[in-house]
């Protein structure tokens, strides 16, 4: 019981630190696509979804945005981008890319939301 007791504790603890500004390049290329909407995810983080799917979000420590992609690219962009691009264990198994906050080019960030946007069009699809 204390052990998780303890560990609730540090899961409160967590560090919540976030410029919802650092977003705002993110929001306006992704608002563009069809179905797009303005939301909150963890810890009313901004994020935009594509109908009720999860485009892309703020993390709440404020030093990266997570993107819906597709694991061929993801692969890709990891490669080809590593000083924006990276994963954390979290996301290991699921189809999506982090990018550090204004460390990407406006090209890579168009590029890596539309991987998303399509990923997310041709699951509806099957």
């Amino acid at each position: 019981m204390k052990v998780w007791y303890y560990s609730l504790i540090f899961i409160h603890m967590k560090a919540i630190n976030f410029n919802p500004v650092d977003f705002e390049p993110v929001r306006q290329i992704a608002l563009q696509f069809p179905d797009s909407s303005d939301s909150l995810s963890h810890y009313d983080t901004p994020s935009v979804k594509i109908k009720k799917n999860l485009l892309c979000r703020l993390h709440e420590n404020g030093e990266w945005i997570a993107i819906r992609t597709d694991f061929e690219s993801r692969e890709r962009f990891l490669e080809e981008y590593p000083e924006s691009c990276f994963i954390t264990p979290h996301y290991k198994d699921y189809p999506y890319i982090c990018l550090y906050v204004n460390s990407y080019s406006k090209e890579l960030l168009k590029e890596v939301l539309e991987t998303g946007f399509n990923a997310i069009k041709e699951k509806k699809k099957n």
